[in-house]
């Protein structure tokens, strides 16, 4: 008599066999396309930008996708209703019908996140009602490799019941590109609504490292799917590459938008801002490219990139022993934009100011304006020191 476990392992042929038979025993029939399911079932925590995107490209693969509606605004869940996710009530009722959980959260809730995912599997297993194929937690957020192993370790005392994946993200989120009528290519960032999206066109996908000691290849029945559908690429058993990358390669971009943004600020306010791009176009045509189309999208990002240039600077202080002041320097940046009272309210999709590189710097020349004369004229700072 086949066991539970045998059963599982069963599931790509006998699924198959159960859709053209429907007699047979009913309560082994249930099992097997329950089980068949909760492979299939992704979670996502969150749906933001990135996460709808990764959402949208999963339904499009066949994927169910869940989420997590407890303590979610109200944005949140319309993007997921929007991408036709199911919103579930609690991380308990998405960790009871996943396979696998991607955490795509702001990188300051990354650990939050994780403990989130162990109290509900906690939680389950004083139900005794977790399945038994182990939950397969995929990390995505921007975080150091020692703050990825920290996280990596919440989920020592539920190792029997879940599997931890160091991973990352490079790149942005996925739209498909579709070919309309005179053939011309157009971007489509929806798709479609349920099952596989047999549209013509083409998805733009980031890449996907992941690393640890487990392979997503390994879930049973999806795992190979799921690594082809998301792009993923293995990187090595260690907890920390994956994140380790990330750090490395957002260093490189972000690191510049830091720059940038500094650059045309402080050439707004000495007034010499044309002249800057003037030069700029003259000799370094694709720097002026690349800072110009950083700074426009930063607005809305802003909040999310101060830990993670915090994370950055963490990264090449334990990892190489550089000072951190440099990455320190680049959260200020973001931070002083996140704060901004009009660009730290733009919101992806719905964008209003610093659209443009000139607008951004206007914006934020002003703001650090004011903020310098109410530092100089501030009781204490009238004190002689000739």
């Amino acid at each position: 008599m086949l066991t539970k476990v045998s059963w599982t392992k069963a599931l790509p042929a006998l699924t198959n066999d159960l859709r053209v038979k429907e007699k047979g025993d009913n309560a082994i029939s249930h099992f097997i396309m329950a089980a068949a399911a909760q492979q299939n079932y992704v979670g996502i925590l969150s749906i933001g930008s990135m996460g709808a995107g990764i959402a949208k490209l999963l339904k499009a693969r066949g994927f169910i996708v869940g989420t997590s509606g407890h303590a979610r605004s109200p944005a949140t869940i319309r993007r997921a209703e929007e991408a036709n996710v199911e919103v579930l009530s609690s991380d308990v009722e998405l960790v009871e019908k996943a396979s696998v959980i991607l955490s795509v959260v702001p990188p300051r809730d990354a650990l939050e996140t994780a403990r989130r995912v162990v109290d509900a599997l906690h939680e389950l297993a004083t139900r005794g009602s977790r399945p038994s194929n182990p939950l397969y937690y995929i990390d995505l957020n921007a975080v150091a490799p020692s703050t990825a192993r920290g996280i990596s370790e919440l989920f020592t005392p539920v190792q029997n019941s879940a599997r931890f994946i160091d991973g990352s993200i490079l790149g942005e989120p996925p739209v498909l590109i579709r070919d309309n009528a005179s053939g011309q290519q157009t971007v489509t960032p929806t798709t479609a609504t349920s099952g596989v999206d047999h549209s013509p066109g083409r998805w733009v996908q980031p890449r996907i490292p992941i690393s640890g000691p487990h392979h997503i290849t390994d879930l049973s029945y999806h795992g190979d799917r799921l690594y082809a559908a998301l792009n993923m690429r293995y990187l090595s058993s260690e907890v920390g590459a994956a994140s380790g990358l990330k750090m490395c390669y957002t260093t490189m971009f972000k690191g510049y938008i830091a720059v940038a943004a500094q650059g045309f600020t402080t050439a707004e306010r000495l007034g010499l801002l044309d002249v800057l791009k003037d030069e700029l176009q003259l000799r370094l045509p694709d720097h002026l490219r690349l800072a110009e189309s950083g700074v426009v999208v930063t607005p809305p990002k802003a909040y999310r990139w101060v830990f993670e240039m915090e994370e950055i600077a963490r990264t090449h202080a334990e990892e190489s022993g550089f000072a951190p002041a440099l990455f320190q320097g680049a959260a200020g940046v973001f931070r002083d934009i996140a704060d901004n009272g009009v660009l730290g309210e733009e919101k992806i999709g719905s964008r209003v100011r610093g659209t443009t590189m000139e607008d951004f710097a206007a914006i934020l020349a002003r703001d650090l304006e004011h903020k310098t004369t109410n530092r100089q004229v501030s009781p204490g700072n009238d004190e002689d020191h000739s």
